[in-house]
């Protein structure tokens, strides 16, 4: 048995110790934020490998950046509006906190009547807002070939959604890649890996406004 001052000595210091572990636990890490990528082939992906994907290109430049997030590959090659519609209910069971919206290009590509596509987002969009998710709206440019009134109508339906709903307008996706051929694959329209890293240069001020948003709402 051990004799009462060692005991006691012995008691003082488990609970020196004890404390001093208590003070100096690092503070739990920030939950990531959630994020959606919620689009067709340029957020899926295409013909690109995972690490080049603009969903993992844009997780690891928000991490290095101190800004923890998780960003979900919500991109399915070749999906319309339409498409986006039928399965937005899905995509929000992943509980996103913001949602990039990428969607219109095949719309476009396939000269489908910009009001619909409009609908269609406007749809995504209330869907998304209902679930509390802070948005991102990527928008797309058709090209003059299509004809200046459909160029017209199409490419306002970005900017009157955003004020519409008070988004936040990344007024084109593509900006400073589309048609620069060391930046795009051999078809032309899907981004190199050089070009998803333009894409994510100048995509996280919107991403990280959007972030800021989201906190100060909390």
């Amino acid at each position: 048995m051990l004799p009462s001052f060692t005991l006691l000595t012995f008691r003082i210091t488990a609970a020196l110790l004890l404390c001093f572990g208590l003070a100096t636990t690092p503070t739990q890490a920030a939950e990531p934020i959630r994020i959606l990528a919620f689009g067709d082939s340029l957020t899926a992906g295409y013909g690109l490998p995972e690490a080049d994907t603009l969903t993992a290109r844009l997780a690891d430049a928000l991490n290095k950046m101190g800004r923890p997030a998780v960003v979900i590959n919500g991109g399915v090659s070749g999906d319309t509006t339409a498409d986006g519609l039928t399965r937005i209910d899905w995509a929000l069971a992943d509980k996103p906190q913001i949602m990039i919206l990428a969607l219109g290009a095949n719309d476009m590509l396939r000269g489908l009547d910009p009001k619909t596509t409009r609908a269609n987002l406007e749809g995504i969009i209330e869907k998304a807002k209902a679930a509390d998710v802070e948005i991102v709206l990527a928008g797309m440019l058709a090209p003059p070939n299509l004809g200046s009134e459909y160029k017209t109508a199409f490419d306002a339906i970005y900017p009157e959604l955003a004020k519409a709903h008070n988004l936040l307008l990344m007024p084109f996706l593509l900006q400073d890649v589309a048609q620069i051929s060391d930046l795009n694959q051999g078809d032309g329209i899907h981004p190199n890996g050089n070009g998803v890293a333009v894409m994510v240069r100048n995509l996280l001020p919107y991403v990280t406004h959007a972030m800021d948003r989201m906190e100060g709402a909390s």
